[in-house]
């Protein structure tokens, strides 16, 4: 597995290049966010660890690029940063990161939360799931309605297909954030609202019926509902 790290701090770029290597990984490293990003685009990677303060471009912009960039919307990305305020950790994940990660921080966690994130995969029982005029297929991570194709980021794609697969069974907001980010959301947070209303913008804003419905106090369901 081929690991691309982002950290312009040259004894933690030292440490992660030489720890990962060691670990079992192909490791490559970036010490500004220009560099990085341009390396990220050119692919071949399975996970960029990311760093929030950077030269050039900070982590924030890197990570936004990354996802409009074909290709980059499915690169796994755990952001690795000594910013731990609650805004920073839910900017992130807003912006698509599979993972935060507070420096200080132990190797250990650190390569355990990788693998996790390289082990994931979607389901085998639902190759292909189709509610109404949408079709998801699963192993290819690809998203159509009426023909058209839609393009998730990596965490888009992961909460349509926990909202798809179970169908027609309101999800509460602390569920999705369990399941989707694994991690629990404090309850004065908006990044699940935030991450539907990105989700509705491409799933559901340009099509007719719609298939994401809130269900005020209790959650989101994913379902076609007759006219």
């Amino acid at each position: 597995m081929r690991i691309l790290v982002i950290e312009d701090e040259p004894k933690t770029g030292d440490y992660l290049l030489r720890g990962l290597g060691e670990a079992g990984f192909v490791v490559s490293l970036a010490r500004n966010g220009r560099d990085g990003l341009q390396m990220a685009a050119e692919g071949g990677f399975d996970l960029v660890v990311l760093d929030v303060m950077l030269p050039i471009m900070d982590g924030w912009q890197v990570l936004r690029s990354l996802r409009l960039q074909e290709g980059g919307a499915d690169i796994p990305v755990i952001f690795l940063t000594a910013r731990d305020e609650v805004q920073d950790r839910v900017k992130g994940l807003e912006l698509g990161a599979d993972d935060y990660l507070v420096k200080p921080f132990a190797f250990a966690e650190l390569v355990a939360r990788i693998r996790t994130l390289l082990r994931r995969g979607p389901p085998r029982e639902d190759d292909v799931i189709r509610i109404g005029d949408m079709e998801i297929d699963v192993m290819k991570r690809k998203v159509s309605r009426q023909g058209q194709r839609i393009t998730l980021t990596a965490k888009e794609f992961g909460l349509l297909h926990l909202l798809a697969r179970r169908q027609g069974e309101v999800l509460s907001r602390s569920i999705i954030a369990s399941q989707v980010w694994d991690i629990n959301f404090e309850s004065d947070t908006n990044v699940i609202d935030a991450a539907i209303r990105r989700l509705r913008s491409k799933l559901d804003d340009p099509f007719e019926p719609k298939l994401i419905h809130t269900l005020r106090g209790m959650g989101y369901v994913c379902e076609l509902r007759a006219p």
